[in-house]
């Protein structure tokens, strides 16, 4: 658990869903004042547009019946274009203004001129002209800019330059819909201009009459509207806000600090060895959604950890239990196994090592070797079908039943049909095991042997190497009765030796699927063909583990050798 001053480092849930509350208010807000504020700039410029093409086409019909329009605009255009280009970049001096000051005195450009202004003055829009457009030079030069405004009147001739668009957007108009373009003025910065154009008799375009409208008429007219929609906009916010944030806390942030002080005191009560289970299942919280459900199933968790913790005591004393009789039955067939070497310090004529390492706990290997009587010693080398415990039974019940067999004085294959035929009858699991069975005689180093579908010896004669011995195999023990096994014969002289194994040894498996197998076996005893039992017993195992590395035991490891020395001269 965190401690208190672990908990005031960390945000409340209550305070960061305020703040998320007030952000997404904010960013609504922001968003719904650009929408507001593009739709009134775009309802604004319509009206403006509107207002102004209306009163531009009004002025059109009316300008053409009081004075001669065409007449002025083609005096106006033919000084401009008489005049050479450094003459028209003296635009605005009294000099250039000279050669328009017949128009200037005219009788037609004063009717003009007053009526423009009384269209001004009529309408909301102040800046209304009339021009033409001149494609050669790409500007719009002033024919007549009424007198109501003199500090921006624009006297004929007067000119400036327009952009590609606005100049294609009028001299290209197709007569549809309302005649407008909004752009950057060389002088007056971003406007909306719209007109009408004035044509003669043969539909040729002489002028247009404008109007301009700034984005400075467009701003002022939404200041007003932006201050209102704003304190309207956060009073609404504020009560949404307001509203939302007491809804959060009773469907969210309340079940949550209950279900966290739940759990607090459920792990307080754990580790204090109480078993209290109604931590979770007694708190109030009915908001009918994920919260209520969220709390009954940790409820249930409760009560599912509480039987589990019930159940794991129980499992946990089984298995302590089990495991010790796995300790106990570890120790029992270790003990049934012969494991005091030498075995027969006063017997010098020959030399045994065996061991095994099971995969488990108990395995289902096993060797055995005894004296059957002074002049014989038998050697017994088994695999039982399974792992673990019933392998482990079953190897011990097989065990006992071949060493009895062998007391009886008789040849190997006879022994391995004595204890097929005494498995077989009590065998319902139908569990098998293979034998291999020798018995030495000491006096001549003769060895007579019978295998039970077990792994194929492997012989030294005595100043040879460790060849495979590929003997006669019969069918496995408990496999099915009256079978019948062969004997055969091996000659040992001073020095000669038996290896036997069981296929733990050559299926012995790496990390990469890869078994060991026999050649690399019989590699292992010609390190050192003349090395003792017990040494070849461990250069076998030391192979066997450098080769597996780390992947995981299959099958048990067990291995028999007996080398035979031949009877000792002072015993002739």
């Amino acid at each position: 658990m965190r401690n208190n001053s672990e908990q005031k480092k960390h945000r409340s849930l209550e305070g960061k869903m305020l703040r998320i509350i007030l952000v997404g208010l904010l960013v609504l807000s922001a968003i719904m004042l650009l929408i507001g504020q593009g739709m009134y700039s775009v309802s604004i410029t319509k009206y403006y547009v509107d207002e102004s093409f209306s009163m531009t086409k009004s002025a059109a019909s009316m300008v053409t019946k009081v004075t001669n329009v065409e007449k002025l605009s083609d005096q106006v255009m033919d000084i401009y274009r008489s005049l050479p280009k450094e003459e028209r970049e003296k635009r605005g001096t009294v000099e250039y203004q000279r050669h328009f000051s017949e128009i200037l005195n005219s009788q037609d450009y004063r009717v003009l001129n007053k009526v423009m202004e009384k269209f001004s003055e009529s309408s909301a829009i102040n800046d209304v002209y009339i021009a033409c457009y001149d494609k050669e030079t790409k500007v719009i030069v002033y024919v007549c800019d009424p007198e109501d405004n003199p500090g921006s009147v624009c006297p004929p001739g007067f000119w400036e330059n327009v952009p590609d668009k606005e100049l294609a957007t009028f001299l290209g108009w197709d007569g549809k819909g309302k005649l407008y373009d909004i752009g950057a003025s060389e002088f007056s910065g971003w406007m909306c201009t719209s007109g009408v154009p004035i044509k003669d008799k043969n539909g040729n375009t002489i002028c247009f009459i404008l109007a301009d409208v700034t984005l400075r008429e467009v701003i002022d007219g939404m200041k007003s509207f932006l201050l209102q929609y704003g304190i309207a906009l956060a009073i609404v916010g504020l009560i949404v806000g307001y509203i939302f944030r007491r809804r959060v806390n009773r469907t969210v942030i309340d079940p949550i600090n209950q279900i966290t002080n739940a759990a607090n005191q459920y792990v307080n009560d754990r580790n204090q060895g109480i078993s209290e289970t109604e931590h979770f299942s007694k708190l109030e919280i009915h908001t009918g959604d994920e919260m209520e459900s969220l709390c009954h199933v940790l409820g249930n968790m409760e009560n599912a950890l509480a039987d589990y913790e019930r159940n794991l005591t129980k499992i946990t004393a089984e298995r302590e239990r089990i495991r010790t009789e796995l300790d106990l039955a570890t120790r029992i067939q270790e003990d049934m196994l012969p494991g005091t070497f030498p075995p027969f310090p006063d017997r010098g004529e020959f030399d045994i090592y065996a061991s095994m390492w099971p995969a488990k706990e108990v395995g289902g290997d096993f060797y055995d070797f005894y004296l059957i009587d002074e002049d014989h010693l038998g050697l017994v080398i088994a695999d039982v079908s399974g792992k673990g415990i019933p392998a482990a039974l079953f190897m011990m019940a097989s065990k006992i039943i071949i060493g009895d067999s062998a007391m009886m004085k008789i040849s190997p294959a006879q022994i391995l049909e004595r204890a097929n035929n005494l498995i077989c009858l009590s065998n319902r699991e139908q569990m098998f095991v293979t034998v291999w069975m020798g018995i030495l005689e000491i006096s001549t180093g003769k060895v007579t042997a019978a295998s039970a579908g077990h792994e194929f010896p492997v012989i030294k004669n005595k100043d040879g190497d460790f060849e495979l011995f590929k003997d006669r195999h019969g069918l496995v023990i408990g496999a099915m009765e009256n079978m019948k096994y062969v004997d055969y014969e091996i000659a040992m002289e001073p020095g000669s030796k038996i290896f036997v194994y069981t296929d733990g040894v050559p299926e012995a498996t790496n990390k990469d699927n890869e078994m060991f197998g026999t050649e690399r076996m019989i590699d292992a005893l010609n390190i050192d063909p003349k090395a003792s039992p017990i040494d070849l017993l461990f250069l076998v195992k030391q192979s066997v583990d450098s080769f597996v590395g780390e992947a995981e035991a299959f099958d048990d490891l067990t291995m028999l050798c007996v080398e035979y020395h031949g009877k000792k001269t002072d015993d002739i």
